[in-house]
């Protein structure tokens, strides 16, 4: 059973951004990408529409199983002659909406690294309007043209982080049978 101490920071509700965050880490986790495992998660009304995450296209073989992206390639991100396998998670979310018949329209998504260019095209057009993600990914020109969509209001972008206190109370609820744990003092 934690401390009181630990008890007290325990008891702090993520927020509806943090909250949504988390559902990506764990959405990340069934990534089957050997270079970089990415989870999104597309909310209207704090309701989650969709999730998704990279990995090879349905029906392939997954990078993970067969140990490898290409023979001799352990990684896709090793090599720039060889395109990356994986279907990024964006794109895989918006595609679950789709063939679930769900509307994207007027929708947020939360993606743990910043879309690639291709992808934030994919979000705008899906009509998807604001882009909360936790790791930078572009730079350069790339970070240049994200911008240019931000500034013409197609999109809202916005690097978000989970609070040290939420992912701690995160890792407990994940390491302890969720129904029997006191959060708070027992007299």
């Amino acid at each position: 059973m934690p401390e009181l101490t630990d008890q007290i920071a325990f008891q702090q509700r993520p927020t509806w951004d943090e909250y949504f965050m988390l559902l990506t880490k764990l959405a990340a986790m069934r990534s089957t990408c050997l270079a970089f495992p990415v989870g999104a998660v597309i909310v209207k009304d704090k309701q989650v529409l969709a999730t998704g995450y990279n990995g090879s296209p349905s029906g392939s073989v997954h990078c993970t199983t067969q140990g490898y992206c290409y023979p001799n390639l352990i990684s896709c991100d090793a090599s720039k002659e060889f395109p990356s396998r994986a279907v990024h998670a964006e794109a895989n979310a918006i595609a679950q909406a789709a063939k679930h018949g769900i509307s994207t329209d007027g929708a947020s998504i939360y993606v743990t690294l910043e879309p690639c260019i291709s992808c934030l095209k994919l979000v705008v057009s899906a009509g998807i309007r604001e882009v909360y993600y936790e790791t930078t990914f572009n730079k350069g020109n790339n970070a240049a043209l994200c911008q240019s969509f931000v500034d013409e209001g197609l999109v809202k972008l916005k690097q978000i982080q989970v609070s040290a206190s939420v992912l701690q109370r995160a890792n407990l609820f994940l390491n302890s049978p969720t129904s029997e744990l006191r959060l708070f003092p027992q007299n």
